[in-house]
Order: C-alpha cells, then structure tokens, then sequence
C-alpha cells in the first residue's frame, strides 16, 4: 500500500511537470511596443535597467521603445505615427506607461464625452419615426487629460485596429529634485488646478470601458510606495523618489509578467 502511495505521488509530480512544461507564457519571444514617458525611457538615469529589459530578459520580448521624459498623454498620437512609421503592423503588441507628467502639468481631468441632442431614426413594431435622443461623442479636448487619453486611444485603435493595447496605471510618486528649474513635490500635495494624483490613476482605469482596453493598476499591484522613507529603496535617491531605480523597475516587471500572463499577446 505505501508502495502504490509512493508511485502515485510520483505520477502525479511527473504528470505536474508535463503540464507546466505545456503552459507557455502568451507573451513569450513577441514583440512589443512601449509608449510613455521617462520610466520607460532608455536614456533616463533613473535606473541602467527598465522593466522592458527585465522582460526581454525573462520572456526574450523584443521591446520597440518610444517612451520618451517629460511627454505627457498628448504625445501619445505622436509616438503611435513613429511606431507605424518605423514597423508597420510587424509588431505583436502594444504597452502605454504614461500619465504622471499631465498630473504634474496641472492638466484638468474634464470629461469623457461631450454630450448633445440629436434626432435618430427609431423603428418598433414595423413602426418608423424620427426622435430626438441624448447623444454623445468622446471628447477631444486636449487640454484635458480624458480628451487627451480619447485622442491617444482612437489613434492607437486606428493606426492598430488587430493589436493588443495594454494600459498602465501611473505608480506612486514621491519627490523629485531635477535642479532648482525642476522641483516636483510629493503625490501628497495636490496639483495646480486643485487635484489628487488618484483622479489621474482613476482616469485611466476607467479607460478600459471607454475604450475596450486591458489596464494592469500598476498604482496598486506594483507596491512601490515612496512616501515611506524605507521605501525609498525602490528609487533613485533622496532627491528623486519619482523613478524607480533597478530594484524598482525589476519589480514592476515582476508585476507585468505575472498580469500580461492572464492577457492575450495576439489575437489570431
């Protein structure tokens, strides 16, 4: 009897094996498109590596990187026309990491739509007849930061009507200290135009209703927090709490590979 216990432990461990060794990650060896601002930017010191190299490394990603510092959600539209430009639709995915800079820009939040009545053509019952309706159209506004996100999602959806398009939540930002041109205070203190960090994140978790999307709330999954002074050790330094350093970024990929895991690269 301990005998048949042994065996079938061991092909139950054996038949485990196979099975894992059957489970391929679905964005393993694809190529991918990285849009957003300095925490996706090769050449921003913060870190020597970013969360993309961490994947390249990991799952052998190819990463087509137009992240560039300071852009905000309107370069969105610019970055897509440099993507199709450069590679056309041979790419795999799309992942957009943006949206701190609007925050720290004072960009107000404004409105998803923009709201009007109009007469439509309504039939019931073999009945037809003209009614007036309550109509809506995505605000494009780009003083705002919605207008902005719906012109960056209907150039994205129109330049790559068959990819995948991956939203990130901005993370947690603490003080940033570029010089005395460039001093970003602390998420704890609102912007310009009287708002929270949280509306931003909001905003573009929201984005996925709006625009059919897949967000990862990097805000919440990642755990990099540095309004605590022990959690600096994500970061750069004392004077910058707002770019992760490689231990930062290394567990933001940690974050992104287990979530992009339950999400589909390519459709077919």
């Amino acid at each position: 009897m301990k005998k048949l216990f042994i065996l079938t432990l061991f092909a139950l461990a054996a038949a485990t094996v196979s099975a894992q060794a059957l489970i391929k990650h679905p964005w393993q060896g694809k190529r991918v498109a990285y849009l957003g601002d300095s925490i996706t930017d090769p050449r921003n010191s913060g870190s020597k590596l970013k969360y993309w190299h961490f994947l390249q490394d990991w799952l052998q990603i190819t990463p087509y990187v137009y992240g560039i510092s300071g852009r905000q959600w309107n370069d969105i539209p610019r970055q897509a026309e440099q993507l199709k430009s450069e590679h056309g639709d041979d790419f795999d995915a799309i992942i957009v990491f943006i949206g701190t800079n609007d925050f720290n820009a004072a960009v107000p939040i404004g409105n998803w739509y923009v709201e009007t009545e109009d007469s439509v053509v309504f039939a019931r019952h073999g009945n037809k007849t003209t009614v007036l309706r309550r109509h809506r159209e995505p605000s494009t506004n780009m003083g705002t930061f919605r207008g902005r996100i719906n012109v960056g999602m209907k150039t994205l959806k129109t330049l790559f009507p068959t990819k995948q398009i991956v939203l990130l939540t901005p993370i947690h930002r603490g003080l940033f200290y570029g010089g005395e041109q460039n001093i970003q205070p602390r998420e704890n203190y609102q912007n310009a135009c009287g708002e929270w960090v949280d509306a931003y994140v909001q905003s573009v978790k929201e984005t996925a209703n709006v625009w059919a999307v897949p967000v990862i709330d990097m805000n919440a999954l990642s755990g990099l927090y540095p309004l605590i002074a022990e959690q600096e050790v994500n970061f750069k330094g004392d004077t910058d709490q707002l770019h992760p350093n490689d231990r930062g970024h290394r567990r933001m990929a940690q974050t992104l590979a287990c979530q992009l895991q339950t999400l589909p690269c390519v459709f077919e």
